[in-house]
């Protein structure tokens, strides 16, 4: 029998031309499927690469949508095989905003997570993660949206406490990339996918101003 192979269209990003300033807070924005895991992933060299260049500099920390957890203690998820450094990880415990959730499991920190052991919410995982990439101490942080599993309370802990200007992170180059809206304002520069290319980028008055793709994107999420 033959059968004929189906043709697949595969997704690409193209004309990217992008400069992350260092220690600065970079947010991604765009519609589902316009290309914004795929610039992560492009930075993180896990797209083929067609032509051009792509340059990282330094150590990188990376925060999947999916956040992955391993069958292991809690604090184990979290030090990752690093030194253990009581200050520093009481502080990533407490601006990932787990100190709640270590109080009701039954050995706190020490607790078996994942499947073998306790079952966690998609956001308390998604919290771990984050708190991992805290304490790595890296120099670049690529964010998938890691407010996501959130809700929006936690999620401005997390932003204040962590992302944002004011958090912990505060002087390492950090790229976000999100749908919370109400952070925008708080970023050094957004960038825009749409299809996968850069439509725009700016700072949010900006873009504002230029009434084009992303004040179009917010009139969609804000009436959303």
């Amino acid at each position: 029998v033959a059968v004929e192979k189906s043709k697949v269209e595969t997704f690409g990003l193209h004309d990217i031309d992008l400069s992350v300033e260092r220690g600065s807070l970079v947010a991604v924005v765009g519609t589902v499927g316009s290309g914004k895991s795929s610039l992560l992933s492009a930075l993180l060299g896990e797209m083929e690469k067609v032509t051009g260049d792509v340059e990282v500099s330094g150590r990188v920390a990376y925060v999947s949508q999916q956040a992955w957890i391993q069958n292991a203690k809690l604090k184990d998820n979290i030090v990752f095989g690093s030194k253990y450094e009581e200050d520093k990880y009481s502080k990533a415990i407490d601006n990932c905003a787990l100190v709640a959730d270590l109080e009701i499991l039954p050995a706190r920190d020490e607790t078996e997570i994942g499947e073998k052991g306790i079952n966690l919410s998609g956001g308390q995982k998604q919290r771990v993660s984050l708190a991992r990439a805290v304490y790595s101490d890296a120099d670049i942080y690529l964010l998938d949206d890691p407010l996501s599993a959130v809700d929006s309370h936690v999620g401005k802990h997390i932003f204040d406490k962590v992302i944002g200007p004011d958090g912990c992170l505060n002087g390492k180059t950090r790229v976000l990339v999100t749908h919370g809206v109400t952070f925008l304002p708080k970023v050094d520069k957004i960038v825009v996918m749409k299809k996968g290319v850069i439509s725009e980028s700016g700072s949010y008055k900006e873009l504002l101003a230029q009434k084009g793709d992303f004040a179009e994107f917010l009139v969609e999420h804000l009436s959303g």
